[in-house]
C-alpha cells in the first residue's frame, strides 16, 4: 500500500464488513446498510470513499455490469477466490446474479484473442451476459441438478 494509503479505522471496518461476505457481490447501497445494520456509523461518503482504496489496494473487486454506472463489490479472498489467469465472470440477466466462471476454455479464448487479434481480454472485466442454468429451468421447466 502506497504512503498516501495508510489503514484507517474506517478503511479496517469496511475490510473486515467485506471479509465477512465472503463470494458476495454488494451494491454500494448494499454495504452501507449491511455496515448499519452492524452498528457501523460509517456515512455513504465514507463507504464509497474507502471502497475506491479497498479496489485500488487489491482488496476487493469492482465489476461494472451496465451503462447505468451501477457497480457490485466483493471482497478477494486470496486463497479461494478469483485471482486465476481463466476467472471471468456471467451476469444472469433474469436474476442478476454475478457467476465467477473458471473455465479452461475460456482461457483458451483469451489466448487466442491474444495471439490472433492482438487483443488482451481483462478477465475481472469480462463479463459474458445470459441466463443462468436456475433461471432457465424457471423459464423451460427443466429441473436444475443439485437443487
Amino acid at each position: 500500500m502506497a504512503k498516501s494509503q495508510y489503514k484507517t479505522k474506517q478503511y479496517t471496518e469496511m475490510l473486515a464488513f467485506m471479509a465477512s461476505v465472503p463470494g458476495q457481490q454488494m451494491t454500494v447501497q448494499e454495504i452501507f446498510e449491511g455496515m448499519k445494520n452492524r452498528g457501523s456509523r460509517i456515512g455513504m461518503t465514507t463507504v464509497y470513499r474507502q471502497l475506491e482504496r479497498l479496489v485500488e489496494a487489491g482488496e476487493v473487486n469492482r465489476y461494472v455490469l451496465d451503462s447505468n454506472g451501477g457497480a457490485l463489490f466483493e471482497y478477494i479472498d486470496r486463497q479461494t477466490n478469483c485471482h486465476k489467469p481463466a476467472c471471468f465472470h456471467c451476469k444472469c440477466e433474469s436474476c442478476g446474479r454475478l457467476i465467477h466462471l473458471e473455465c479452461d476454455e475460456i482461457a483458451n479464448l483469451q489466448e487466442h484473442m491474444l495471439a490472433h487479434h492482438g487483443f488482451s481480454l481483462d478477465p475481472v472485466r469480462t463479463v459474458f451476459y445470459g441466463v443462468c442454468e436456475e433461471c432457465r429451468s424457471k423459464i423451460v421447466g427443466i429441473p436444475v441438478p443439485g437443487v
